[in-house]
């Protein structure tokens, strides 16, 4: 058995009996519960209603990365306000991938920066969705958080609370992604990916119920501190790693539909729906 799987192995050992994997792959303590009381809230979207344009300014969400980096085997389409790809129904936003009339996918994605920065953005603290995930092959929902954009840093940070493979119902995808400046000579030490980015901490698989993901809400969270960046499921920690020496920059939100990612998309389910009842997220107020 290799080592990476060795220590997946462990991570789904770990959640089935309630404890987290350190970073070295170990068993630790018993699971421990977010303590709420250390939070206070800086960013609450309940989705009664939905600020977005594809660009901005001046809306709380646009429709594409703040870098024009969109991605995937679906083109992310700016919105048609309560049409496509975001509706909104007694609170929960649902984002929609379906095939248009050309027979091509298009889903959506929201970030909560523009191309200048302009929005909201926080360097530590806690980041929170609940949402139900769509299941059947190809299908690719994501929450994640990344360093807002500055081209003079050497680095920028990515950290995934949430990647889903809809293939795979029974787990999903954690991880921290140190990106380098290409202009930057230095390369951290890790693994180098097909992408060229380097991960500071491997993706980790989070083993779950067989569907339970997609069959009802579930809270994806991560705690980011100077010292820990600590990934919770329904405020259970189920995993932690060191916070990277790239992390010098606040964070900005990213939430969406996805499809691909390597995997065929022939038979994903059309359409596809992701839904979100909430974004929160929290400064921390005391030790925990």
């Amino acid at each position: 058995m290799s080592q990476k799987t060795s220590l997946r192995a462990l991570l789904a050992a770990a959640v089935a009996a309630n404890l987290f994997v350190a970073p070295d792959g170990a068993l630790s303590q018993a699971a421990q519960t977010l303590d709420m009381s250390k939070l206070e809230p800086t960013f609450k979207e309940d989705f009664d209603s939905l600020s977005v344009s594809p660009w901005g300014p001046n809306t709380r969400w646009i429709a594409h990365t703040p870098w024009n980096g969109d991605f995937g085997d679906a083109r992310f389409a700016d919105p048609q306000i309560g049409i496509f790809p975001f509706t909104i129904k007694d609170g929960i936003l649902r984002i929609e991938a379906r095939r248009n009339a050309d027979g091509k996918w298009e889903s959506g994605l929201l970030a909560s920066v523009d191309p200048q920065g302009r929005g909201f953005s926080q360097q530590y603290g806690y980041f929170e969705i609940r949402a139900k995930l769509p299941g059947g092959p190809g299908t690719w929902p994501a929450f994640w958080i990344g360093s807002v954009t500055d081209k003079n840093a050497p680095a920028s940070v990515e950290i995934d609370p949430l990647e889903f493979y809809g293939h795979s119902p029974a787990a999903y995808q954690i991880g921290v992604r140190v990106w380098r400046n290409p202009d930057d000579p230095k390369e951290p030490p890790g693994y180098v990916a097909s992408d060229g980015s380097r991960w500071f901490t491997h993706p980790e698989a989070v083993q779950v119920p067989p569907n339970s993901l997609t069959d009802d809400f579930n809270t994806y969270g991560v705690k980011v501190d100077p010292e820990w960046i600590i990934f919770y499921l329904n405020r259970k920690e189920v995993y932690r790693a060191k916070t990277p020496k790239e992390h010098t920059r606040p964070l900005h939100v990213l939430l969406n539909l996805a499809l691909g990612s390597g995997w065929p998309i022939d038979k994903t389910p059309n359409p596809s729906y992701m839904y979100i009842d909430y974004v929160h997220v929290y400064r921390i107020i005391g030790n925990q």
